[in-house]
């Protein structure tokens, strides 16, 4: 009976949300506030068992790690922002998260975003015995790399045979990743839409099996 009752109120809302094709109107506003409203509500419980009580609470009372209150001060400045006199405290958490997150976050992101991006185009273009198909993706990988990069070179003019030609395949090269970037995404967003309708078809009205 809960299941049945959990099938028709999911498909309400997918319909309700998903009338916002035709226009915007009371019922998908409905479904987006109870959206938002049950999301925030979850995450709120879910702060409060996974991270307040076990981090901060328990140690403190249980085990007595009086250190940890200088962090939560810390982020109850945050609520500062509410009261306009005192407002200016809650740079204070602001900036030591930010500048936190700049120091934990600067190496990875060079990690990842960098340097192993320049580790996979270190690569030899052939080896003995390596398929035509490799071949042809290392040659394609380690020059389509050079030509964007040269694109975005503007110490010198983009003319010539190695600037003007690498930079103009550099042009080439770009806009085939962002197409293949924005058709991943639109194929992510089918994805879901097809999850969608196969709910509504086969979990909630039963026509397809």
């Amino acid at each position: 009976m809960y299941e049945t009752i959990g099938i028709w109120v999911a498909a309400m809302f997918t319909l309700a949300i998903y009338s916002f094709l035709y226009k915007e109107n009371p019922l998908y506003r409905l479904g987006e506030h109870l959206a938002v409203g049950i999301s925030t509500g979850y995450f709120i419980v879910l702060t409060y068992t996974q991270v307040l009580k076990p981090r901060l609470i328990d140690p403190v009372f249980q085990e007595s790690q009086w250190i940890l209150l200088f962090p939560a001060v810390l982020g109850l400045l945050y609520v500062t922002r509410f009261f306009p006199k005192i407002a200016w405290l809650s740079r204070y958490p602001m900036a030591f998260i930010m500048g936190t997150s700049m120091g934990v976050g600067f190496p990875l992101s060079m990690k990842a975003s960098v340097l192993r991006q320049l580790e996979a185009t270190i690569l030899p273009l052939y080896q003995p015995g390596m398929p035509w198909q490799d071949l042809a993706g290392n040659i394609v990988l380690v020059f389509g790399t050079l030509a964007a990069l040269i694109y975005f070179f503007f110490s010198k003019p983009h003319k010539g045979l190695f600037f003007g030609t690498g930079s103009k395949i550099g042009v080439w090269v770009i806009m085939i990743g962002f197409g293949a970037t924005f058709g991943f995404t639109v194929m992510g967003r089918i994805s879901l839409l097809i999850g969608r309708v196969q709910f509504l078809l086969k979990d909630w009205l039963g026509v397809i099996h």
